[in-house]
């Protein structure tokens, strides 16, 4: 079963789509920066946060499967297609979902999608296909996976990058519904074994090939463009959308929602135009 959490608000229906190693209620500083327009709703993927990751290999189509599911429920009691946004890996599984079922969503707002061209973000790398030349999946696995207490995964967060940017109310939800208690401490939901293989299966899906196939209205965000980051597939990612739109903001960067929530907010608020609530 997928984890679902409701993120509160008075206004229209929005999905929240997370990052790979976070969670749904990781955005909660977000949703209520939202709340006077949307209602918001997040889940979290299979092996993050409260869902289970299932006895099989990592897969971005099985990651697909979860937003879906969410999405056509919401669809179903609300009675209409539904707003969605997503973040990093949350953005690239709505995309492969618009591909999906083009019924379910009404706008898309993606804030750098992991979407890359064949060849993965590093093309002319040696050895690009393989995880152990990936600096993401590196770092995934040396992460630090218990803690004594919630205060002290804080605390470490809080004096390093990249999390040191994060609001202090993001980094409590993050750390706060991201670990569960244990008696020898607090333990990280999204193991680093889950985190790295997520990371290390990201180029394997294939939504660059369709995303000329893809309907839904769709504004695709960025932070300042820097060389090996998504952000560096925003633009091309929004060209080759149908119905895609580009926004860039210099003083972003990957974990936009989690450093500036009231900004992210008002790129979404401007992005979907308000309709009143199907509640």
């Amino acid at each position: 079963m997928v984890a679902v959490h409701d993120l509160g608000g008075a206004g229209a229906p929005l999905l929240v789509s997370h990052a790979t190693g976070f969670h749904g209620r990781c955005y909660l500083p977000l949703a209520a920066a939202l709340a006077d327009h949307f209602h918001c709703t997040a889940f979290d993927y299979r092996g993050h946060g409260d869902t289970p990751q299932p006895n099989a290999p990592v897969d971005w189509e099985r990651y697909a499967d979860d937003a879906q599911a969410v999405a056509t429920e919401l669809v179903e009691r609300h009675g209409a297609p539904i707003d969605a946004f997503g973040h990093s890996m949350g953005g690239a599984c709505l995309l492969m979902v618009a591909k999906r079922d083009p019924a379910l969503f009404r706008r898309l707002v993606v804030f750098e999608p992991i979407v890359f061209p064949p060849g993965g973000l590093r093309p002319d790398a040696h050895g690009h296909d393989d995880p152990d030349s990936n600096p993401m999946v590196l770092a995934a696995r040396r992460r630090r996976a218990v803690f004594p207490s919630y205060q002290a995964a804080i605390d470490n967060y809080s004096a390093k990058p990249p999390l040191n940017g994060f609001t202090s109310e993001a980094m409590r939800a993050y750390v706060e519904y991201g670990f569960r208690q244990a008696d020898d401490g607090v333990h990280l939901k999204c193991t680093p074994e889950v985190e790295a293989a997520t990371f290390a299966t990201g180029s394997q899906h294939r939504t660059w090939d369709v995303l000329h196939l893809i309907t839904t209205p769709t504004t695709v965000v960025s932070g300042r463009v820097q060389p090996f980051q998504p952000a560096t597939f925003a633009e091309p990612i929004a060209r080759l959308l149908p119905h895609g739109t580009y926004l860039q903001f210099d003083d972003l960067d990957h974990f936009g929602p989690m450093t500036h929530p009231q900004q992210v907010a008002r790129i979404i608020i401007d992005a979907l135009p308000h309709t009143p609530s199907l509640r």
